[in-house]
């Protein structure tokens, strides 16, 4: 018995696949794509002249670039904080000062998950009031910056 390839195989590694030219066989005409897809020339000036929204997502729903790139806040709880003191020392985050060891945390915000065991200045961007309770408690500083 002959075998005979099928059509799809012996077309492999040819661009039009058995169409022809590429732009032959798409699925919304020959504009290319889906929608207007591929749009050039006058056809594309007229459809940004009567409708620009079009090319850009306005209205409800839809944020601007720069509210997209505000970034958000890292979080850490107090147990890490205790955990992490050597680290942030080397990395000269924590200083040692009269009030006690000062760190700088802006871009955190601090939870209270935990206890402090160190007398602390802690300088962060947020607190959570259950953190600046314990924070307070322990004899320590909580500034937000």
């Amino acid at each position: 018995m002959i075998h005979k390839r099928d059509k799809r195989s012996r077309l492999r590694g040819y661009r039009g696949g058995g169409y022809g030219a590429r732009k032959k066989h798409r699925s919304k005409g020959s504009t290319g794509g889906k929608g207007a897809a591929g749009l050039g020339g006058p056809k594309r000036a007229s459809m940004l002249k009567y409708y620009p929204e079009w090319f850009g997502a306005k209205g409800k729903g839809f944020t601007s670039m720069s509210e997209k790139k505000k970034r958000k806040l890292e979080i850490i709880n107090l147990d890490e904080i205790n955990k992490k003191i050597e680290m942030f020392k080397a990395r000269g985050i924590a200083k040692s000062t009269e009030k006690g060891i000062e760190l700088n945390l802006e871009g955190y915000k601090v939870l209270g998950a935990g206890n402090l065991t160190h007398k602390l200045v802690i300088k962060a961007s947020k607190f959570s009031e259950g953190a600046k309770e314990k924070i307070v408690s322990a004899g320590s500083i909580a500034e937000e910056i």
